[in-house]
């Protein structure tokens, strides 16, 4: 290739299961060795989402963390991006764990339609992550879904 170009990897993102794709890293464990992967192929940049035991999203910090020392050890130098979603909680949760400072978050900067709901950024919620960011150093990945 004789231009650069970042290579971003969303590991699983929030919505995938092992029953729809049985190669979904969903464990932390999956995920540092799936993004570790991606990092050996020269992604530079990981979007990351965490997952319950029973792989529904989730804003757990103590996740987050695990994930975040995993992929700083096998990954050093890659760009760690915490997602903020909604799908992986509500309200003041979904920025729980940007206290860990990621060296980037998700910051969705309004509401739009889903096929199966409303995804809700109210502006008093985008104020606050994008406060949380600030605070904590975190560069913001403006997401912006309107047409």
């Amino acid at each position: 290739m004789s231009d650069p170009c970042i290579l971003c990897v969303a590991i699983t993102g929030s919505v995938p299961t092992k029953a729809a794709n049985p190669a979904v890293p969903v464990t932390i464990t999956e995920q540092i060795e799936s993004t570790h992967e991606a990092f050996e192929a020269g992604a530079s940049i990981c979007h990351a989402h965490v997952r319950n035991e029973d792989e529904t999203p989730s804003s757990d910090p103590e996740k987050f963390a695990r994930l975040k020392e995993g992929l700083e050890k096998h990954c050093p130098g890659m760009i760690i991006q915490f997602s903020t979603g909604g799908r992986s909680g509500a309200g003041k949760a979904r920025g729980g764990m940007l206290s860990l400072r990621p060296d980037m978050a998700s910051l969705s900067v309004g509401s739009n339609n889903f096929p199966t709901r409303v995804y809700e950024n109210p502006p008093d919620l985008v104020d606050w992550l994008a406060s949380e960011m600030r605070a904590h150093e975190v560069v913001p990945e403006i997401e912006a879904f309107d047409l």
